[in-house]
């Protein structure tokens, strides 16, 4: 079976202001990629549906919902948090991006692809229950996470997240469901500060300025790999963020698109021995386009065989 490659046209529509690293060039950076390596074609193209609000409502409140529609602007930009912002595309943009994770969803427990790969804007994992942040608005692997569980029956769901930063999101909405093991593993102290403790189902893995891939695959080796088999997931969604890329000037960490492919492999392993290879991998940070474009596509390339 193929890989999914889901998206929408909308996600390309919104920019915050020039030269923001959160950029449309982004999407367009991982499809050349894709295209230049000529595994475009081989993958299995989907157009993102928007999440319902029944969707959204299992992990944001109705109240931040509501904040949310009220404050979307008919032209320029309007601030919904510290270093959030919308401009007339971004709600819509959101509604399809956690809407890919959604569809991705039901397409790998239909059995209709392998797996999926989310190519969104904006990200999610820093939106907790009631707030925007991180330029995040809905958290797209956490409704993703969500979605399983009601709609498919899935009582144990992992998410691992390698993005630079910590997922304080996800953490915020999963903390009190032992129906979900998080593992994060990002730079600290970095932001948004948070992450420095855990639980026996919220796995966080701090790791210093400067580390590199071989620091990462030990830290992933010695917590992730352990609580991952102990838990024996249903399913693993991935929060797929590539700014620990070492040309990533966002961070400090010095990771290549190598560590990127091996910590795919091992969640791949993981999959196929106890979640029947069910993989939902949604994009999440990674602002050098080129060091993004070849990261992702490394990633999508051990996903897709």
């Amino acid at each position: 079976m193929q890989t999914a490659f889901i998206t929408h046209p909308t996600c390309l529509k919104y920019t915050i202001e020039t030269g923001h690293p959160d950029s449309p060039a982004r999407l367009m950076a991982i499809e050349d990629q894709l295209i230049a390596s000529g595994l475009y074609h081989f993958l299995q193209h989907h157009e993102a549906p928007r999440a319902s609000r029944a969707q959204l409502e299992r992990v944001h409140t109705t109240a931040y919902l509501d904040r949310l529609s009220a404050a979307a602007p008919s032209e320029g930009l309007v601030a919904v948090g510290a270093d959030t912002w919308m401009n007339p595309f971004t709600l819509e943009a959101a509604l399809h991006a956690a809407g890919a994770v959604i569809l991705g969803t039901d397409l790998v427990m239909a059995g209709k692809v392998a797996n999926a790969f989310c190519s969104i804007r904006p990200p999610g994992h820093h939106a907790s229950r009631d707030q925007a942040m991180g330029l995040c608005l809905f958290n797209n692997v956490a409704v993703g996470a969500a979605h399983a569980l009601a709609a498919h029956g899935l009582s144990r769901i992992a998410i691992a997240d390698f993005d630079v930063h910590h997922g304080n999101g996800t953490e915020d909405i999963f903390r009190d469901d032992p129906r979900v093991l998080m593992c994060s593993l990002f730079q600290h102290p970095f932001y948004p500060h948070t992450g420095a403790t855990g639980s026996d189902h919220i796995i966080n893995v701090p790791l210093a300025e400067g580390t590199d891939g071989a620091g990462m695959r030990r830290a992933v080796l010695a917590h992730w790999l352990p609580a991952l088999q102990s838990f024996q997931p249903e399913m693993i969604f991935i929060s797929a963020g590539f700014d620990g890329h070492w040309q990533d000037e966002i961070a400090d960490l010095l990771l290549v698109e190598s560590d990127y492919s091996w910590i795919t492999q091992q969640l791949k392993a993981v999959a196929a021995t106890c979640s029947k290879g069910r993989i939902v991998s949604a994009l999440e940070g990674g602002y050098e386009p080129h060091a993004l474009g070849r990261s992702a596509m490394a990633h999508i390339k051990v996903l897709s065989d």
